[in-house]
């Protein structure tokens, strides 16, 4: 257990709020180095900080096996959610309190990469290729994050047949749920002009926010579907709504709203945004989408029979296989070949006084180990 507590707390002792660069990459690519992995990092984006174009460092590391055997990548992320204020101690200083390990990142994900990195000393070289595909942009835009590296990993060959997220799925106790799959995510901008004036006379202007309004009430009338046999309904909310009028007398010349819906597999993006965009022109708007993400499932069968026998072999629990929750960047490696995510408890990730349970430290890295090598013998 010393050892992948060490690793957890040597991560978790490194700043990395999203972009993450520097020295949580030199932590990593020491411990990867040290097991036989070659190690490449790069960055991508030219933007100011702060802007969704602002340089994002990623880290590729492969330990090649045997010429013709499979190849089983773990993906993860080092950078983590801002602290914010409050924290019992210092949120960058691990420190165990009893049979908790305290610091940011302790879930979500450094204590599942140090897991991560511990396992894989237990896989023999000759077992299969390995790899890490390990991003700074996770929690952020994840505009030139995992898809810069999926990028990298094509241009090089390096193209996984399975791939394991270790995003923290558990929710009451270690290995109770792993993500088969996730919705999609459709951010989308709503706006109506209108004509300023004088609220005393209303025919010389035009007031654009009934016309939003029925624009809103139209969209949230809408059930897009009942759900699948792996996914829940779609489900579309209203996350803004601004006017941005400082004067009591004035018809105001634009309203906007925002608008999120997250979306199982019997929708698109595009089929989304062309539904709303058609609802917003025939209330006189506009509709601007931004997609984050589609929809993906990654069916029961051996990948998700491998996981689950590693997970009841150590824990003594069938994990239940889940399409709940946020997205991931598994939504953009599921391009490149099977994954599924499964990691620590998520009760306090992005919480203050995040904390890992110091024995599942131990005990996932025990089935990432089981899951490495049967992955590999398959």
């Amino acid at each position: 257990m010393t050892e992948v507590l060490d690793l957890a707390k040597q991560l978790i002792a490194e700043p990395s709020v999203t972009p993450a660069t520097g020295p949580v990459f030199d932590a990593m690519e020491t411990m990867l180095a040290q097991l036989g992995f070659a190690v490449t990092r790069f960055t991508r984006g030219e933007g100011e900080a702060g802007s969704p174009e602002a340089p994002v460092e990623n880290l590729f590391a492969i330990r090649s096996g045997p010429e013709g055997s499979k190849h089983f990548a773990f993906a993860g992320h080092l950078d983590v959610v801002p602290p914010g204020s409050g924290w019992a101690s210092e949120p960058f200083e691990p420190a165990q309190r009893g049979e908790l390990l305290y610091g940011r990142g302790a879930v979500d994900m450094k204590g599942s990469i140090a897991c991560m990195v511990d396992a894989v000393a237990k896989v023999p070289a000759d077992a299969g290729t390995i790899s890490f595909i390990i991003t700074g942009d996770e929690e952020g835009p994840a505009l030139h994050g995992t898809r810069a590296l999926i990028d990298f990993m094509r241009e090089h060959g390096h193209q996984p047949d399975l791939c394991l997220v270790g995003e923290p799925t558990s929710v009451n106790r270690l290995g109770d749920m792993m993500k088969i799959g996730r919705r999609g995510s459709v951010n989308i901008w709503l706006e109506v002009d209108g004509t300023q004036g004088h609220v005393a006379y209303p025919h010389l202007a035009d007031n654009p926010i009934p016309k939003l309004v029925a624009m809103l009430a139209e969209l949230d009338a809408l059930v897009l579907d009942e759900g699948t046999d792996w996914f829940q309904p779609s489900n579309l909310e209203i996350t803004d709504l601004e006017v941005g009028n400082m004067a009591h007398n004035v018809i105001p010349a634009k309203a906007e709203a925002r608008i999120s819906i997250r979306f199982n597999d019997r929708h698109s993006g595009a089929s989304l945004s062309e539904k709303v965009g058609a609802i917003a022109e025939k209330h006189g708007g506009i509709a601007k989408p931004i997609i984050s993400g589609e929809p993906f499932l990654t069916p029961p069968g051996e990948f998700s029979d491998i996981i689950a026998a590693a997970v009841k072999a150590e824990t003594g629990i069938d994990p239940e296989p889940s399409t709940s929750g946020g997205t991931s960047d598994a939504r953009f490696l599921r391009a490149m070949c099977p994954v599924i995510e499964f990691g620590l408890c998520n009760a306090t990730m992005h919480k203050r006084d995040e904390a890992v349970a110091v024995a599942d430290l131990s005990t996932l890295s025990r089935i990432y180990a089981r899951i490495a090598r049967d992955c590999l013998a398959t």
